[in-house]
């Protein structure tokens, strides 16, 4: 693992540091509120993001587990990665795939117990990446539903840049 990857996954930990620091001051209760019947709560919030980085985790192993062919990084996939930007920013409320909403969401769980599982999922990410050979890292490797193929580095960006988008949905949440 080079040292951009690594600064990248230590930037991402501390940003998942200081939510779950926010997030830690709120009671049971309050986390797990949800301010009408379809919207989710703050921890179910958090097990979205959860599952969508377990997910995508998931996803880059089976694929570098029966070595396919990859593209390396070009033109297009700086394109895609500027798209996920555009797409981030916008105020548009966006459907989330179905693996990671609805039922696969937890009607109730403790704050303690999400954050660890967070904390675990990160922990798994960066081991694995660790054991990946130096070419991987300029290959097209990750596909993000909207945005299409990816590096592992744009994988990690868009690790930070949902929790940011989300960010707010979380300081309106719990507000309330």
């Amino acid at each position: 693992m080079n040292n951009k990857i690594e600064s990248q996954l230590n930037h991402i930990d501390a940003q998942l540091e200081m939510l779950l620091s926010d997030l830690k001051q709120y009671s049971e209760e309050d986390l797990n509120r949800k301010p009408s019947s379809n919207a989710w709560s703050a921890i179910q919030l958090m097990h979205h993001l959860i599952l969508a980085e377990t997910l995508s985790l998931k996803y880059v192993q089976k694929k570098l587990s029966f070595n396919p062919p990859l593209k390396p990084i070009g033109i297009g996939t700086k394109f895609r990665l500027l798209l996920y930007r555009i797409y981030n920013v916008l105020p548009v409320k966006f459907k989330a795939p179905e693996g990671i909403s609805g039922t696969n969401l937890p009607a109730y769980a403790t704050f303690v117990e999400t954050a660890e599982k967070w904390r675990t999922q990160r922990q798994q990410l960066r081991q694995y990446l660790s054991t990946l050979s130096a070419d991987y890292f300029q290959k097209e490797i990750y596909k993000h539903p909207f945005a299409g193929r990816m590096s592992l580095q744009g994988m990690l960006f868009t690790f930070e840049g949902h929790v940011e988008r989300h960010r707010k949905q979380f300081k309106k949440l719990l507000a309330h």
